[in-house]
């Protein structure tokens, strides 16, 4: 998958380890899924999740860190696993021609632009709504209303999501296949078998306690959907369960910091690459949990992890899948050092049976 101008890369990953499941179970090496399906539900929720926020936190001041983090982007597209999980779930999955790319989709960033005024003015109209004690159903009536114009933006700039469709295809071998009058939910239940609740996102966040699970609640993209939690581990955890997940033939979602020591055109992660403190004669050197206390870290991108070499019983490097076209990396490869895994990856998805079993019971914990 392209992601191009848009900051889709949490959608993609979870899509890419999908249709690799599609892939090998009918023998369909080049088949897509829709990304524009699932954006455009994701703008649908999005909103509706900013209107709820808005309410709860309405007689807080304006300037509240809170109430001016939900105003920063409520229009934005960046996001978690859960994020994409939780859209799966409650909409289903499309093959990607019942609803390719547009160029709005490609390129977000007008459509942000758009989204972001018209739900700031929407908030606005709501936090004066609560404070002025309307009834529950005027304020509904005014965030129905905002709904009905984020759907008619989204539809205009992505187009509309099929409500039935048939689904043809020629398997590998040239076999061919048809499902008729499918729905997306029918599309999902019947073709795929991953169930998001085996999965446990592993996060290496050592600013904070290892041995905790945590939330994010602030993220979360569909208010009742799936909650964005991290198990924080040692790296060599998510190394080891990643490495398990990939033999086990399983691709990986992983997120991590990519404009960090990378070469766009060559595809070449690697904390070696760029030697500045020579040049400058200085160290700027930090530890991961410090580069995470002052900003310098952030989880700024999502990839799938597809492969690893390994020598001498150690991991060398890792092949990466980007979603930035072709023409970067090696048609769209990445390779990765095992160093850089360590310095800037962050979080890893994967199967409950590939992790240490003692992490298990910290799922049970409150976040």
């Amino acid at each position: 998958y392209k992601s191009k101008r848009s900051g889709r890369c949490w959608e993609f990953s979870l899509l890419n380890t999908l249709r690799h499941e599609f892939a090998q179970k009918y023998k369909v090496k080049d088949f897509e899924l829709s990304q524009n399906y699932l954006f455009f539900w994701d703008k649908l929720e999005r909103a509706n999740i900013f209107f709820k926020n808005i309410e709860q936190t309405a007689n807080k001041p304006i300037d509240d860190r809170e109430v001016r983090f939900y105003f920063s982007g409520p229009g934005e597209d960046g996001g978690q696993w859960a994020m994409a999980a939780s859209l799966v779930e409650k909409y289903g999955l499309i093959p990607a021609e019942m609803m390719p790319e547009s160029f709005n989709s490609n390129n977000t960033s007008a459509l942000i632009d758009v989204l972001n005024r018209v739900l700031r003015k929407a908030g606005l109209e709501i936090r004066q709504a609560v404070q002025n004690n309307f009834s529950e159903i005027k304020i509904q009536g005014i965030e129905d209303d905002y709904l009905q114009k984020v759907y008619r933006i989204a539809s205009y700039a992505l187009g509309e999501p099929p409500l039935i469709f048939d689904f043809e295809y020629r398997d590998d071998d040239g076999n061919y296949h048809i499902e008729k009058n499918l729905t997306a939910k029918k599309f999902y239940e019947k073709f795929f078998s991953t169930d998001f609740d085996d999965y446990v996102v592993l996060t290496n966040s050592p600013d904070k306690d290892f041995g905790k699970l945590y939330s994010l609640p602030s993220e979360d993209n569909i208010i009742g959907g799936r909650n964005i939690e991290f198990l924080n581990t040692d790296i060599e955890n998510l190394k080891s369960s990643a490495e398990r997940q990939l033999i086990s033939n399983e691709g990986v979602w992983f997120g991590n910091d990519v404009l960090k020591e990378m070469d766009r055109t060559s595809g070449i992660l690697d904390t070696k690459l760029y030697d500045t403190d020579q040049l400058f004669d200085i160290d700027s050197k930090m530890t991961k949990a410090d580069r995470l206390l002052t900003g310098e870290a952030q989880v700024s991108h999502a990839m799938t992890l597809t492969g690893f070499d390994k020598i001498d019983d150690h991991i060398i490097k890792w092949k990466v899948e980007n979603s930035w076209g072709e023409k970067f990396g090696q048609n769209g490869y990445f390779v990765m050092s095992n160093s850089w895994f360590n310095d800037f990856v962050y979080e890893v998805v994967v199967h409950k049976k590939f992790i240490d079993k003692k992490l298990l019971k910290i799922l049970d914990e409150k976040p």
